[in-house]
């Protein structure tokens, strides 16, 4: 399955499910919590670490979906942006000098 596909399937879920599908706000606080545990999970070296990251896929494509963005498309243009960006390192640092 493709991440068009994926960001649809979540979608569809969360439709069925009856979750939240129009309180951006809420989406965005929802994502934020995902992050956090994902981040607990990572530094008490939890054996769910790979599902907490999936929970922040899932809610990021939601959020997505919700806000008329295809995602996958989003990613491929800024992959391309910023594969064309020119980076200094100063001390230590890299800055970005042109796009």
């Amino acid at each position: 399955m493709d991440l068009k596909q994926m960001q649809k399937e979540i979608w569809k879920n969360k439709l069925e499910k009856g979750f939240n599908t129009t309180n951006v706000e809420k989406e965005f606080c929802l994502l934020y919590g995902e992050v956090a545990e994902a981040f607990e999970a990572y530094r008490k070296k939890k054996d769910d670490l790979n599902e907490e990251l999936a929970d922040v896929a899932i809610y990021l494509m939601s959020l997505s979906e919700m806000l008329g963005y295809d995602l996958a498309d989003e990613i491929q243009k800024k992959i391309s942006k910023n594969a064309k960006r020119v980076y200094k390192k100063v001390d230590g640092v890299y800055i970005r000098v042109s796009d």
